[in-house]
């Protein structure tokens, strides 16, 4: 039994040993370190933009669509990222009345902003607000006994709104944006026939948009 006893010891002791001796051979490798990805917002940036567009408070209520693009830049301090953007878009935003033989046909096909934004970033989406400068190309058709005439003006406001934004790729972002613009009256074929005076055009616009941030916006920090 001694015997028994006195060779398990010795085969334990060996064991250990040579599990030592394997273990201080081994190099020692630090683990990884993680790396987050921290967004700058500050840059230069294009892209598109396209949405819907309706008046709520009109006896000619218009709607319709736009299409267009955008170019903007911003600044970053902490959290907080402010700048300016501009954008313009081809738009078919119309409506008519008729009285069965005569019609009037208010159509917009053309609208843009100038505009600054502010905003609070928690790291790649930027929750911001708006406003500015508004402007539309407004056409106005009347149809009278056959016979049709039309008178284009520009129309210039101002608009303010909110909206979010977020880097979907290190230098692609996305955008969902609400914007109130009022355009000022404009008076129509003040030359010719009677007079029409368009009277203040509200719209209530809702516009979704993809931009490209050039430079780069990403920081790697570990």
């Amino acid at each position: 039994m001694k015997k028994v006893l006195l060779a398990s010891a010795c085969l334990f002791a060996l064991t250990g040993a040579a599990s030592a001796a394997d273990l201080a051979a081994r190099p020692y490798t630090k683990a990884p370190v993680a790396v987050a990805s921290v967004y700058n917002w500050t840059g230069f940036y294009l892209g598109i933009v396209g949405g819907g567009a309706w008046q709520s408070d009109s006896d000619i209520k218009m709607k319709g669509g736009f299409v267009g693009g955008t170019a903007g830049y911003n600044w970053q301090t902490g959290n907080v990222v402010f700048g300016l953007e501009a954008d313009g878009a081809w738009a078919d935003v119309s409506a008519s009345v008729s009285d069965g033989t005569d019609s009037l046909t208010s159509k917009t096909d053309a609208m843009g902003t100038v505009r600054g934004r502010i905003g609070y970033a928690v790291n790649n989406v930027l929750f911001y607000g708006t406003g500015g400068y508004a402007w539309i190309d407004n056409k106005v058709t009347v149809s009278e006994a056959g016979l049709s005439v039309s008178d284009s003006k520009f129309h210039s406001g101002w608009t303010v709104g909110a909206g979010v934004e977020a880097f979907i790729a290190p230098q692609w972002s996305v955008k969902g944006e609400y914007l109130y613009r009022s355009l000022g009256g404009e008076t129509y074929f003040s030359g010719v026939g009677v007079p029409v005076n368009s009277g203040t055009a509200n719209f209530h616009t809702v516009q979704v948009g993809v931009n490209y941030h050039f430079g780069a916006p990403v920081v790697a920090k570990y």
